[in-house]
C-alpha cells in the first residue's frame, strides 16, 4: 500500500536526519579537541520501483540512507603556546603512537614525558621516531622517543683546531721555554679537557726558525703537569709549520705530542693540534694557516672536548629533532619525531581518543621525516587546533532540523490520511 511506504520513507528520514544531527554534534562538542577533524555525513536515496520494468525510465525511491561518513583532514588553525613538547603538524602527516592496539595515527601534539623519560601522548602512549646514534646522526630505526639521562660524561680533548696568521715580517729567534714571552713573536691560550673532565689551559708559543718556517711550543703551567712547578711552564707538544713562498701552508710536521696531566688524568693524552689542510695534503690554503705580512692573530679555534655535565632544558626544532641542551654548553641530538603518510587519509579508521587506524582503503604507513615526502613541517610550541568551522556547523544543524520536522510532518500526514482510510470503512 502506497500510503505505508509513505509511512516507511518518512521514517528513513527521520533517521537519516537523527544521524547527521548526532555527527553535527559530534563535530561541535570537539570543536575545541586539539588535532580533531570534523566528519560530514554523505547520503543517497534509496530505489525500489520500476514503473516499466528493468530497463524503464519512470522509478521512485522508498527513503534515503546514510552512505558514508567522510572525515575532513583540512588543515586546523595553528595556536602558540609556551610547552616545548607541544607540536604541530603543518600538512599531511600523522604523529605515531604506541597504542593498545597497536600503532595509532593522530594530529593531536599535545605531548608530554612522563617520571620513566619517555615521550607520551595524553592517554600516555609512547610517541615513535628515530633515535640519535649519539653522534647527532639518526638510526633509521622506529623506536619509542625516551631520554636516556639527565647527565653526560666528561670527554677528552683529542683535536684542537685554529684559523690564524703569523706575520711574515717577525725576526728569526730560538725559543726558549724558561722565558717564552721573549724568545717567540706570538702566543694564544685554549682550554682544553682531560678524560676526568678537568679543564686544563694551554699556551702556545710560535717562534720563526726561517724565512717560511715557524716552530710552536704547547705548553701548560706546571700546576697542570706531572712533577711540574707551578709557575714554570712545561711544554707538552711541539711541531713546525712550513709555508709556501706564497705564505700558504705547505707542510706540517709534528715532532712531540704527549700531554701529561696530574690530579687523576689519563697519562699520555693525545691531542691534535690542526692548522687546517696543507698544500701536501692536497689542500689549496684557502682553510689553513697563512704567513701574510699582518699582524698575527687567530681568527677562531675550537676543541672537542668538555666537562661532565648536567641536563638545563630540551627543545624541537621545526625538523622535528629533540635536543637536550647541557649546562657545558652541549647539544645533544636525542631523537627525531616520525611522521606517518598515508596514500588516502579518509579511508583510516577511527579508534576514538584523537587516534586513527590504517585500513585497507588508507593503505599502510610510510614513516618518514618531517620535510620529506609531503609530509609536512614541524612547529614548536605551537598545536593544531579543530578544523571544526562553528558557523558551518549550527548552519547545518539547523538545516538537519528542518529536514527532520519536514520528515515528521509527512509521516504526520500519512498516518492522517490512514486515518481517512480507516474513516471510509466505518
Amino acid at each position: 500500500m502506497a500510503i505505508l511506504r509513505s509511512f516507511n520513507i518518512g521514517i528513513s528520514g527521520l533517521k537519516s536526519m537523527g544521524q547527521n544531527m548526532s555527527i553535527i554534534g559530534d563535530n561541535i562538542s570537539n570543536s575545541q579537541t586539539t588535532g580533531f577533524k570534523a566528519s560530514r555525513g554523505e547520503f543517497q536515496d534509496v530505489l525500489s520501483l520500476s514503473l516499466k520494468g528493468i530497463d524503464g525510465g519512470d522509478q521512485f525511491g522508498v527513503g534515503t540512507k546514510l552512505a558514508h561518513i567522510k572525515p575532513m583532514f583540512s588543515q586546523g588553525d595553528i595556536s602558540r603556546t609556551d610547552s616545548y613538547t607541544d607540536l604541530a603538524i603543518h600538512g599531511d602527516g600523522f604523529f605515531t603512537v604506541k597504542a593498545k592496539f597497536g600503532k595509532g595515527f593522530t594530529r593531536d601534539g599535545s605531548l608530554h614525558f612522563n617520571k620513566k623519560g619517555e615521550l607520551v601522548n595524553s592517554d600516555n602512549y609512547n610517541v615513535m621516531g628515530f633515535p640519535s646514534n649519539g653522534n647527532g646522526k639518526f638510526i633509521n630505526k622506529l623506536e619509542p622517543i625516551k631520554m636516556s639521562g639527565s647527565t653526560i660524561p666528561a670527554l677528552a680533548t683529542s683535536k684542537v683546531t685554529f684559523d690564524m696568521n703569523l706575520d711574515s715580517r717577525a725576526k728569526i729567534q730560538e725559543f726558549d721555554i724558561n722565558d717564552p714571552d721573549e724568545t717567540s713573536s706570538f702566543a694564544n691560550s685554549v682550554t682544553v679537557y682531560d678524560n676526568v673532565g678537568t679543564a686544563r689551559l694551554l699556551t702556545v708559543y710560535y717562534n720563526k726558525l726561517d724565512t717560511n718556517q715557524w716552530q710552536y711550543h704547547v705548553t701548560v703551567d706546571g700546576s697542570d703537569a706531572v712533577d711540574g712547578e707551578k709557575g714554570k711552564m712545561v711544554e707538552m707538544a711541539t711541531g713546525k709549520l712550513i709555508f709556501s713562498g706564497d705564505g700558504l701552508l705547505q707542510e706540517e710536521v709534528v715532532d712531540e705530542n704527549s700531554f701529561n696531566f696530574n690530579l687523576g688524568a689519563k697519562p699520555d693524552q693525545k691531542i691534535e693540534f690542526n692548522f687546517g689542510e696543507s698544500l701536501a695534503e692536497d689542500g689549496d690554503g684557502s682553510q689553513a694557516i697563512t704567513q701574510y705580512g699582518s699582524f698575527s692573530s687567530v681568527n677562531r679555534h675550537s676543541q672537542d672536548g668538555y666537562s661532565a655535565a648536567t641536563l638545563t632544558s630540551l627543545a624541537f626544532d621545526d625538523d622535528g629533532v629533540l635536543s637536550a641542551v647541557y649546562n657545558n654548553g652541549q647539544v645533544k641530538n636525542v631523537a627525531q619525531i616520525a611522521i606517518a603518510k598515508f596514500d588516502n587519509n579518509e579511508g583510516l579508521y577511527k579508534k576514538g581518543k584523537n587516534l586513527f587506524k590504517e585500513s585497507y582503503s588508507s593503505g599502510q604507513a610510510t614513516m618518514g621525516k618531517p620535510n620529506e615526502g609531503g609530509r609536512g613541517d614541524i612547529l614548536s610550541k605551537s598545536l593544531e587546533l579543530s578544523n571544526v568551522d562553528i558557523a558551518h556547523e549550527f548552519v547545518g544543524l539547523m538545516t538537519s532540523q528542518r529536514n527532520f520536522s519536514a520528515n515528521a510532518k509527512a509521516v504526520q500526514t500519512a498516518d492522517q490520511m490512514l486515518q481517512e482510510v480507516l474513516n471510509i470503512k466505518r
